[in-house]
């Protein structure tokens, strides 16, 4: 301890800080409607969409060049506000979470160390297959996957440390999220992206790895829950723009111990085997048309889904935004879970 102490005094002693250097605003909102049916063929009845978002940003820089900045999302602060039971849209949950949509990074010659609500490195590495983006997030769906099941599950508070390092097209990341109660263990995540362009091609792979050693505690018998995802996007110059993802669980990997919900359902106790994503866009003009679709292969069946939106660029940071987002659950003799959502209107970036 006497060690670390005398250690981290004479880092404090001979790095002198600058004042910080900038503190930006930035925001978006979005007005419109949506509505659709959610499961048992209960319509959710059209109706108003309003979200806001506010982030702060800071940043500033040591005498030594070393670089430090932390972000706070207010959003994730007061949640989406068409979170409701019943009639909530696709991907419309409030973010109760102790970090709080807060990050703090420090970065320099040899890589970056960012601590808060950031992504593991499985979800770093890989892209999602996803492309544009609608109001509420109605392009979601319950096949769809963002890479970030290891992340905040097992009781797991979200609190993670990754440490990234950049070279040429190359990128190297770890990650760490510590369980802070009893019964419980860590999750620890490698990841590596690259990044390059042919021609008027420019194209990117990810491939990453999380296991938490003791998904359940005792009640599991102690089994370790992982993934391995890889991903591949390419877009080219024509405006044509394609992702590919996919990723391996092991067997103890369930949806009650990752918290997993399927297009807004829980999905409790069921072992979830491997992910496939894809999507594909057009831009043509200031017109962005595309589509995904994404399957989970689960103990109970599968659940699928696709996505379609088209959003129109007025310039100025505004657009129009269309999206659909279809959910099917193979659900045996069970309820019939299958839903769809809709949304259009403005979307405003600040």
């Amino acid at each position: 301890m006497k060690n670390i102490l005398f250690a981290t005094t004479a880092l404090v002693a001979s790095t002198s800080f600058a004042m910080a250097q900038s503190v930006d605003l930035s925001g978006s909102a979005e007005m419109g409607i949506f509505g659709g049916e959610t499961a048992a063929n209960v319509d959710i009845e059209d109706q108003f969409h309003t979200d806001i978002d506010v982030t702060f940003s800071m940043s500033g820089e040591t005498d030594g060049g070393l670089t430090f900045g932390a972000s706070v999302d207010i959003d994730e602060q007061i949640g989406d506000n068409n979170a409701t039971t019943g009639g909530a849209e696709s991907g419309a949950t409030q973010d109760d979470s102790d970090d709080g949509g807060a990050t703090i990074f420090v970065s320099g010659a040899y890589g970056t160390l960012t601590m808060g609500d950031t992504d593991g490195a499985l979800d770093w590495a890989m892209d999602e297959a996803l492309i544009g983006a609608s109001l509420g997030d109605n392009h979601e769906h319950g096949g769809y996957n963002g890479n970030s099941l290891l992340d905040g599950a097992f009781g797991l508070d979200g609190q993670i440390a990754r440490y990234d390092y950049s070279f040429g097209g190359f990128s190297v990341g770890v990650s760490a999220e510590v369980q802070d109660a009893a019964g419980g263990d860590d999750t620890f995540g490698v990841g590596a992206r690259y990044e390059g362009e042919f021609g008027t091609i420019a194209y990117a792979f990810g491939l990453g790895y999380q296991e938490n050693g003791d998904n359940n505690g005792a009640a599991a018998g102690g089994t370790s829950a992982s993934a391995l995802g890889f991903s591949a996007s390419m877009s080219m110059d024509s405006g044509l723009s394609a992702i590919f993802n996919y990723t391996d669980f092991d067997d103890a990997f369930t949806s009650a111990a990752a918290g997993t919900t399927f297009g807004g359902f829980v999905a409790p106790g069921i072992e979830i085997n491997d992910h496939i994503g894809v999507a594909v866009g057009y831009e043509f003009g200031q017109l962005l048309v595309a589509a995904n679709y994404g399957q989970f292969d689960t103990s109970n069946g599968d659940v699928d889904g696709y996505g379609l939106i088209a959003n129109y660029d007025l310039g100025g940071g505004a657009s129009l935004q269309a999206g659909y987002g279809r959910s099917d659950y193979d659900n045996g003799a069970g309820p019939d879970l299958d839903r769809h959502t809709y949304s259009f209107g403005i979307a405003m970036a600040f």
